[in-house]
């Protein structure tokens, strides 16, 4: 079973593209949101069903249960100690009292500690529950198409899984330990004040529950919109914050640095202000709790002291009916909070559901088999695509790309040459016509299989701020040193590895931002390398670099793509005179196909091209 599974369920709606992945779905009624909240929670514990975690529930439950019933009962024992020393009956009375008094004390000390050991005992099956969730969410995004991750906010993508994690331990906790227990000690203090003392303390604890849940869940019910606004404007300056930060050599050469960090002071702002008026209604609601609790207070305890001035109440019993009515606040001051909470972590769960249901574009067929590569030859037939908001892309684009051999794809900007490579690569799907790899139409392999047999150096390769190590290995994590330092070596990168003071554990910061272009270019290839797939993949490889570093970049990818199937888009026709077949591209369309000197004899559109690069002060001279 895959990981999201866990929280996946039946009231999944059909879920549409997301214009904003970080936006809140339209709100569902606020019944309607815990009971998805719940329910997901609850298939999610199922879910745990080892034996040593059925034990932990079970061993935490049952303490959660003696804890309440020893909090109804203990006053009790309290209140005969009191009657006993006010009566006066016997010299014995003193120690006995004394007796009665620290069993009381022991009582309430079991009905304390019993929740701590509960939370001990519960601890490791909420971490990993929330592991769980963590991990499926955090999965379940990856398996998302480019389209959503194209549309994505970072910091606020982030911020939704991390609120949401975060809510389901609260949620597992008060749903197992706050609300039936609760809802058993209500019954059992009521129940014990009507036995010992008479119904009229039964109605008073009864009504003072009734008005404090009424008045609870109307409140809260109100101040929602506040908490809905609160996380918004959180998510907002988290994204904010990221992107400028991810984009930090923009932000200083434009001399920004004053401008973004007012946008991140205005986003600031905005939730300041949000979390204001959430903090200010919470007020208003603890105000209202504790005068009704207060009242409830007065009440019991005036008609106790009615009963002791007619004799058939004793001082004792005072005690007891304070300490039960107190006792019953705790359980129901929590319980005032837990519904207040719960709403509350169903809003911050809204959006990691959402995103749970967010269905990627591009899926795996039924039954989709694994690639099976031979040669790799990789085959477009009668390809159409056309991008969402755009009035262009591929129309009945069909070619060859033969295996064993370098195949470039060129032409203008717009012409459609990065959608054919994302094509490959199974980022979208055509709106009509085939992509096959050795005869094997993609959309009937599994994606995993297809990408594991493909090779990509983009014309930015981006690194994570880890070392060069991880960066290389990532090609192929179970690679030996000797492997790594073959793939280095032959992307033309191991003497400047073995040069640097920390070789291969040298880090290469944020995006790889530490290394050179030329550098960054040739980890890229030295990852590529050491995967060793049937098909490389050479986006703009060179074109950001300069003259020599190019040279030696371009060597390296020569000894990259010996005895591969390679695929080049190329803006400097130059780079790729020397492919074994030049496709070209206009407005989305094949229009030439050949060998350089052919399509420069053709006189057409490549030979254009040629001309232009040509003549440019830059460019390179046929």
């Amino acid at each position: 079973m895959r990981p999201q599974a866990y929280l996946s369920g039946d009231m999944r709606p059909s879920p549409k593209p997301a214009a904003d992945p970080a936006a809140v779905r339209p709100e569902q009624s606020d019944t309607a949101s815990i009971r998805d909240a719940i329910g997901r929670i609850l298939r999610l514990v199922g879910g745990l069903a080892a034996p040593s975690v059925k034990l932990r529930i079970g061993a935490a439950l049952a303490l959660t249960l003696f804890g309440k019933v020893i909090a109804v009962f203990a006053p009790l024992v309290l209140a005969d100690g009191i009657n006993r020393l006010s009566k006066g009956d016997a010299g014995g009375t003193l120690p006995m009292f004394v007796g009665l008094v620290g069993f009381w004390a022991a009582l309430r000390f079991a009905s304390t500690a019993g929740p701590q050991i509960r939370d001990a005992i519960f601890s490791p099956v909420s971490e990993e529950a929330q592991r769980r969730a963590g991990a499926a969410v955090f999965a379940h995004v990856h398996s998302l198409s480019v389209r959503f991750h194209q549309s994505k906010r970072t910091g606020s993508l982030y911020r939704t899984i991390e609120r949401g994690v975060r809510a389901i331990d609260f949620l597992l906790r008060f749903l197992g330990f706050n609300i039936a227990p609760t809802v058993i000690e209500l019954a059992l203090a009521a129940g014990v004040l009507s036995w010992k003392y008479g119904p009229v303390f039964a109605v008073i604890a009864a009504v003072t529950v009734v008005i404090y849940a009424v008045i609870t869940f109307r409140i809260t019910n109100w101040r929602l919109k506040y908490r809905r606004e609160m996380n918004e404007r959180d998510s907002e300056a988290a994204g904010r914050a990221v992107d400028s930060l991810l984009n930090f050599e923009t932000v200083k050469s434009f001399a920004a640095e004053d401008r973004e960090s007012a946008r991140f002071d205005g986003a600031l702002a905005s939730y300041a202000k949000a979390a204001v008026q959430a903090n200010t209604s919470l007020v208003a609601l603890n105000m209202a709790q504790g005068f009704i609790m207060n009242v409830g207070l007065a009440a019991m305890v005036a008609g106790a002291g009615m009963l002791v001035a007619g004799g058939r109440m004793g001082a004792g019993d005072v005690t007891a009916v304070i300490l039960i009515m107190l006792n019953l606040y705790a359980p129901l001051n929590i319980l005032g909070m837990a519904y207040r909470e719960i709403k509350q972590s169903s809003i911050d769960m809204e959006k990691m559901f959402a995103l749970l249901d967010e269905k990627p574009d591009v899926a795996d067929a039924p039954g989709a088999e694994k690639l099976r590569t031979r040669e790799g030859e990789v085959r477009f037939d009668a390809v159409g695509f056309f991008h969402e908001g755009r009035d262009q892309g591929l129309a009945n684009v069909s070619f060859t790309a033969p295996a064993g051999r370098t195949t470039a794809i060129v032409g203008p900007s717009g012409a459609g040459k990065s959608t054919v490579l994302k094509l490959i690569f199974r980022f979208y799907d055509p709106s009509s016509g085939r992509v096959l790899v050795d005869g094997q139409d993609l959309t009937t392999v599994t994606q995993k299989s297809l990408r594991e047999a493909l090779g990509l150096v983009p014309q930015d390769v981006v690194l994570f701020n880890d070392t060069i190590r991880f960066n290389i290995s990532y090609g192929r994590p179970d690679a030996t040193q000797d492997e790594l330092n073959e793939a280095a070596r032959r992307a033309q990168l191991l003497e400047f590895i073995e040069r640097l003071p920390q070789g291969w554990e040298t880090r290469v910061g944020e995006r790889g931002l530490k290394l050179s272009g030329g550098e960054k270019q040739r980890v890229g290839i030295a990852r590529v390398i050491l995967k060793d797939p049937r098909i490389l993949i050479l986006d703009e490889a060179t074109s950001s670099l300069d003259s020599r570093t190019e040279a030696e970049v371009q060597a390296a990818l020569e000894e990259a793509s010996r005895g591969r199937t390679t695929i080049v888009v190329a803006h400097r026709l130059s780079t790729i005179a020397d492919a074994d077949k030049i496709v070209v591209l206009k407005d989305g369309r094949v229009v030439e196909e050949g060998a350089h000197a052919q399509l420069v004899a053709r006189d057409g559109e490549y030979a254009e091209l040629w001309r232009r690069q040509a003549e440019e002060p830059q460019g390179v001279a046929a």
